[in-house]
């Protein structure tokens, strides 16, 4: 049975810059032998973490929204491409709110102690983050990677690798820089070949 990745892409432009890098790294790992499918968070119709803590006890939350078939496929996947644009030095609201639901993972594996993921999978599970910004300044990528490192503890997935491209205000289009989305292909043939591998699953 093939490897299964989600890509997760926060751009509310789902054909911008960023989308076509996630669109290239998506390539790759269906070359690699994956299947992918790609969830636009801005599709998604749900809310923000309300804080009213159902999950500390139980496998899901409360609130009744697009959230309860995301879960699901978070837990099955094998890997993960994330990409998104920095905003305001962090990640775009919609994606934090999305990751922020997660609590429900983060209840099972940090209070329960009983994490969705199986022990025996854990070490399997790979990600990638793919981000871009406008800005081209040394911290500029820093608050989106300490977010997605921790997402992806969260949801016990492995930071294998990145693709970050700054100075997009000079760049504009991504299409004029067929390295990068050669990079990005690279990105995502690399882990969808870590993932199909007999050791990865």
């Amino acid at each position: 049975m093939a490897p299964t990745i989600i890509g997760l892409l926060g751009s509310p432009l789902h054909e911008g810059n960023t989308a076509q890098l996630m669109a290239r790294a998506v390539q790759g790992a269906r070359d690699a032998g994956c299947t992918v499918e790609l969830i636009p968070v801005t599709s998604l119709d749900f809310q923000g973490c309300q804080e009213m803590f159902f999950c500390r006890d139980h496998e899901t939350c409360i609130l009744d929204d697009d959230m309860q078939q995301v879960y699901p496929k978070f837990k099955g996947m094998d890997g993960l491409i994330l990409a998104t644009p920095v905003m305001t030095m962090g990640i775009p609201g919609t994606l934090k709110a999305f990751m922020d639901r997660f609590q429900v993972f983060f209840m099972a594996k940090y209070h329960r102690h009983e994490s969705f993921i199986p022990r025996d999978r854990k070490p399997a599970r790979a990600g990638i983050f793919i981000s871009i910004s406008g800005m081209d300044i040394p911290e500029v990528f820093v608050g989106a990677k300490l977010t997605t490192r921790a997402f992806f503890d969260i949801i016990d997935c492995r930071y294998q690798d990145e693709l970050l491209v700054n100075g997009m205000d000079g760049i504009l289009d991504i299409t004029t820089r067929p390295d990068l989305l050669d990079a990005a292909y690279r990105k995502g043939f690399a882990l969808g070949q870590s993932l199909a591998a007999p050791a990865g699953k």
